[in-house]
């Protein structure tokens, strides 16, 4: 289009899959319900790994970032969302819009480094267990969640922000909430700096991570593999294979919707399964975490049967 050719945005309608209503109806509900099941699993898997003395380690002080990186990201993006879908206007503001571009891309930014650092402890609990608590000590654990925050937010300001400078020739997203991919094809003009930029970001945010985190697993599995006693090996590995199956889940959605050629058109299916790793993951992650270790699962049967035993009472 021509550059000359803007318009003065104030607001966005997000009219993602309005060609299917019954699609979106059936959406409203499923969301509403999983987003449900994303704060309690997520809010009590916090609080088990802050009341259970035996879940004070750096392991569980990430996955409590992790489940209350979860909670903030699909708070910011399911309830605008559920408004949207019931609402007849379908119009968000050029700031909410902008808003809730930066804090959910800066969550997503910050759960695909949260995640390489998660690998990192797992290296060091299995690779080096002699040397653990001094090499996870509390500052650096305290530093390194911090510094993931910082990183992933200030990648998503830097995106944003060169996002919305650009003039744009309309007001319409083809999606359902205020997705960068989706704004982009709204910019009148070139965008070549913004795509080199997402290129860069997702470079060092999604492929830096998952190689850091695919050799930490490389050296994990060997020393796995060298331990003696198949009860040591099994517990060893338990405690990775929670966080392996969140990584599969996670980045393999991600890299499907950030790495994959760009069309100008939204797809169906873009959308849905820009869902997979906006809300099925958070969901899953607590689930997967309580089944797939023995500590967590414990703390929780722990946690459920003395509320229940004191409300009985």
């Amino acid at each position: 289009m021509n550059k000359g050719n803007y318009t003065a945005v104030t607001e966005f309608f997000l009219v993602g899959l309005s060609h299917y209503p019954g699609l979106l109806l059936a959406l409203y509900v499923l969301c509403l319900v999983m987003y449900l099941v994303i704060l309690l699993g997520n809010s009590m898997l916090i609080i088990v790994s802050i009341l259970d003395s035996h879940l004070h380690t750096p392991m569980y002080f990430f996955l409590g970032n992790l489940s209350f990186l979860d909670i903030c990201y699909t708070s910011s993006s399911i309830p605008p969302m559920l408004i949207i879908v019931m609402s007849e206007r379908k119009s968000i503001s050029f700031l909410g819009c902008a808003l809730q571009m930066v804090i959910s891309l800066g969550l997503g930014c910050t759960e695909c480094i949260l995640l390489a650092v998660m690998a990192y402890d797992r290296y060091v609990a299995i690779c080096n267990p002699l040397r653990y608590t001094i090499i996870m000590n509390k500052g650096l654990c305290a530093q390194m969640a911090a510094w993931t925050w910082i990183a992933g937010f200030l990648i998503s300001l830097i995106q944003t922000l060169l996002a919305l400078i650009k003039p744009f020739c309309g007001n319409i997203i083809d999606h359902l909430t205020c997705e960068i991919l989706a704004l982009l094809k709204l910019i009148c003009g070139d965008i070549s700096l913004n795509v080199f930029i997402m290129t860069v970001a997702s470079i060092v945010i999604l492929i830096t991570p998952l190689l850091l985190i695919s050799f930490s697993y490389i050296f994990i599995i060997s020393t796995i593999l060298r331990i003696n006693s198949s009860e040591g090996r099994k517990k060893a590995f338990s405690t990775c294979s929670a966080h392996l199956t969140v990584v599969i889940l996670f980045y393999g959605s991600a890299l499907f919707m950030y790495m994959k050629p760009k069309s100008k058109d939204t797809k169906t299916s873009d959308e849905l399964i820009g869902m997979s790793y906006g809300v099925i993951t958070p969901m899953l992650n607590p689930i997967i975490y309580s089944l797939r270790n023995k500590e967590v699962k414990g703390a929780v049967q722990k946690f459920l049967i003395r509320n229940i035993y004191f409300k009985s009472m």
